[in-house]
């Protein structure tokens, strides 16, 4: 049998996606020698970054890719609404305000940005959009990283952490199957949650997580996370909370990023296994169809539902990578939906009869209600009547969990005693839940991973370096 590697370095970065590299990037250019390790092959390499598309930043003034202006208290106002009030201020804050700096500091590592255009309003305000999206910053910090002498390991999975007194001492993984160790004078762990592990999942919501489509990497299984409760460290985040939007349930069960993502869901009915409607879908039309339908549909019976628009909307909505379902008729379209055609023919024609006519306005919040429906509809609500009509089923697709571990605006670590860990930091989904415990926030992920990315690299660089 061969003797396990075994290595040493000054920082030790743990995942391989956007807070990683950017720990990594800031660590070795306070002067650290850095080792990365990804678990994924580097083919799959940059975790769920890579199905990123935005990041909301703080901006006084328009720039080339954003426009207008995005204030600090605006910026809180949204991320509380968001959440419900559950982020903590204190780090909140810290992230809002950092964020003033991140658009200038990924664009001197190789990041670009695309200039506003119509498809990305009204984002373009809040958000910078990537010039050919995650996987292209996902790149960029590589071949960053790899300039300045960062080592990278792909294929890497670290199985164990070894701590002393809360103190860091070395990592165990297996490299291409065979294991070894790394010791280091700090370490930052930034290797994701635990929304692709269906078994942890299944633990905690039971035989529906089998039908839940993970848009993400198929690599965040939370061992990190497990290790890290194992050894004492605080947890953060409801253990059953996860943010999972409406995909097109003919996706593949991991990996199948935006592309996959339903957006015709404002603009006709939305209907169960049951082929009854089960909530308003005219809530909202930029924020809520991403932040809630996924939610609504993993408690309807066997996690889906379908999305039902006619020929009026078909031309308004983002096209899923998968066509949609046509029918000349509501019940050629149910029989083809596998759902029953009489009550679906039913719901339909109660729709029809409720809706008030008014100024139609797909981008905005319209005049367009139901009267005497339950659920009702708020907005953007026209009669099913002109064919063809369209179908869309989909199941949520989860994108991430907010149950973490604790850390302190320094990046560390908090210990079950409450005191900070003295070299070992954490960045991006395994801490989010201590800024973003529940909602969702477009963009703000990517925010919160790139701000706590460089606080983690820039302190662990210091601890090693002192």
């Amino acid at each position: 049998m061969d003797k396990p590697e075994s290595h040493a370095t000054d920082v030790l970065v743990v995942g391989g996606g956007n807070a990683a590299l950017c720990a990594a990037i800031t660590a070795r250019e306070a002067g650290a020698r850095v080792i990365l390790v990804e678990s994924a092959p580097r083919e799959f390499r940059g975790g769920d970054s890579r199905h990123t598309r935005v990041i909301r930043c703080l901006h006084e003034a328009e720039n080339d890719h954003v426009i207008g202006s995005y204030g600090e208290d605006e910026f809180r106002h949204d991320l509380f609404s968001a959440t419900g009030s559950r982020a903590n201020e204190r780090l909140a804050r810290l992230t809002i305000r950092q964020s003033a700096t991140l658009e200038k500091w990924m664009m001197d590592h190789g990041v670009m940005f695309q200039p506003p255009t119509r498809v990305t309003f009204p984002l373009a305000r809040t958000c910078a959009f990537f010039l050919g999206g995650g996987k292209a910053m996902i790149n960029s910090y590589y071949a960053a990283a790899l300039r300045l002498g960062v080592e990278v390991w792909y294929e890497a999975e670290v199985r164990d952490l070894e701590l002393r007194s809360g103190t860091f001492v070395c990592a165990s993984f297996l490299r291409a199957e065979r294991p070894g160790s790394i010791r280091a004078k700090s370490v930052v762990l930034a290797a994701g949650g635990y929304q692709a592990n269906r078994q942890w999942l299944k633990a905690l919501w039971g035989n529906g997580a089998d039908n839940i489509i993970f848009r993400g990497s198929p690599y965040n299984q939370g061992r990190v996370l497990e290790v890290l409760y194992d050894q004492g460290a605080r947890p953060v985040g409801d253990p059953r909370g996860y943010r999972a939007v409406a995909t097109d349930a003919r996706s593949p069960r991991y990996d199948s990023g935006l592309v996959t993502r339903i957006d015709s869901i404002p603009l006709g009915i939305v209907v169960n296994r049951h082929a009854r409607r089960f909530y308003d879908e005219g809530e909202d039309r930029q924020s809520k169809p991403y932040a809630i339908w996924g939610c609504l549909a993993a408690e309807q019976l066997g996690q889906i539902a379908f999305s039902i628009i006619d020929a009026k909307s078909i031309d308004l909505i983002k096209p899923s990578v998968y066509p949609p379902v046509q029918a000349g008729t509501i019940r050629q379209l149910a029989g083809r939906l596998e759902l029953d055609p009489d009550v679906l023919e039913e719901t339909v024609a109660r729709f029809n009869q409720s809706t008030r006519p008014g100024p139609f306005d797909a981008d905005h919040a319209d005049q367009c209600t139901t009267a005497g429906l339950d659920p009702p509809k708020s907005h953007w609500a026209r009669p099913l009547d002109k064919p063809p009509y369209y179908g869309y089923p989909f199941r949520p697709g989860i994108t991430l969990n907010y149950m973490g571990v604790a850390v302190d605006e320094r990046a560390r670590i908090i210990l079950g005693n409450g005191r900070p860990a003295t070299n070992i930091f954490a960045a991006g989904a395994i801490m989010a839940g201590n800024v973003m415990g529940d909602g969702d926030l477009a963009g703000f992920g990517m925010t919160i991973g790139t701000v706590f990315g460089r606080i983690a690299g820039m302190e662990a660089a210091g601890h090693a370096n002192d």
